[in-house]
């Protein structure tokens, strides 16, 4: 098959691209580089089967020309930054929902039916099931991001039913691993190359959290797709624990030999928006025979480790 992947020199895009490459499909990766990397990409540049489209997905005709040829859609291309979604509400409405409408779209003028889309967790807000199953009440929205993902989902629901799509949907709780470039490990780590000695813990450190590895993320989308048929398919993507934000603390000071002094914020939240507890029921993905390799600690630490070997990655992006 020939993919079309959004967001494909990002940090979970490109681990797809390569993935797809390996199992001998085409691959066309579309991407603004606003927070992809070149080096992601690597690995895929050396392959015939790949091609790279350096544009914005709010470019309407260059994705409609992208996408030429292709059969399905991995879109992944968002606007991620969670935490400082009210500095700039309308990132998520435009990068997001406005992103999504593009692509649906282009996918409709090209004739592609086929559609996989990075959703996530936040849509749930805070809710008052946990786990949290797919079909669980929706609560009033606590961040624009999550909004904005909402829509998105919403969107691609009616071109399911409007267009004769197909769609798989993921909630993703936070992705940890190789290529990973923002994030609470990302930040306790930069935090404490500067300062050893000192951390700042936005919140009380007992906001509970869940998180999965990427390459398990990597097989339980895939998976999903290969064996679910619906016309829309919704799962929920993480591991059956969580774990609080000072369990991560010690696990990552722990490993670089570290005792810091931890400085709290205070309050049950990090920011307004952030989920004090994210606990996603898996069972849906589970029934097709998926279940992540590594815990949420393993991945902490596969993710510290990388860190640790690409320090390039610490430098603010021009």
């Amino acid at each position: 098959m020939k993919f079309f992947v959004t967001g494909g020199a990002g940090f979970i895009g490109s681990s797809l691209v390569d993935r797809l490459l390996e199992s001998g499909h085409d691959v066309v990766a579309y991407d603004d580089f606003s927070t992809g990397r070149e080096e992601f990409l690597i690995k895929a540049n050396k392959s015939p089967k790949f091609r790279l489209i350096k544009n914005t997905t709010l470019d309407l005709k260059a994705l409609t020309e992208g996408m030429k040829d292709c059969h399905f859609v991995f879109h992944l291309a968002a606007n991620a930054d969670v935490r400082f979604g009210l500095d700039h509400p309308e990132k998520d409405l435009q990068q997001n929902t406005f992103a999504t409408f593009n692509v649906l779209e282009a996918m409709r003028k090209n004739d592609i039916k086929k559609i996989a889309f990075s959703s996530t967790g936040s849509i749930y807000g805070e809710p008052e099931i946990f786990p949290t199953p797919e079909n669980a009440p929706f609560p009033m929205q606590t961040s624009s991001y999550g909004a904005s993902k909402l829509a998105c989902e919403g969107l691609i629901e009616a071109y399911c039913e409007g267009f004769g799509f197909q769609a798989w949907i993921f909630r993703f709780v936070s992705i940890l691993g190789e290529r990973y470039t923002h994030g609470h490990v990302f930040d306790f780590y930069k935090n404490l190359i500067q300062d050893p000695n000192t951390l700042k813990v936005l919140g009380d450190g007992h906001q509970r959290k869940s998180y999965l590895y990427i390459q398990d993320c990597m097989d339980a989308m895939l998976i999903a797709v290969e064996k679910s048929r619906g016309k829309i398919n919704i799962f929920n993507l993480g591991t059956e624990e969580h774990c609080e934000v000072d369990d991560s603390i010690r696990w990552i000071s722990g490993h670089l030999g570290l005792k810091p002094r931890l400085v709290y914020t205070g309050g049950k939240r990090g920011w307004v928006g952030d989920s004090p507890f994210i606990f996603l029921d898996t069972q849906k993905i589970r029934s097709l025979g998926w279940k992540p390799k590594l815990s949420i600690r393993e991945a902490v630490i596969k993710t510290l480790e990388y860190l640790t070997q690409n320090q390039w990655l610490l430098e603010r992006k021009e």
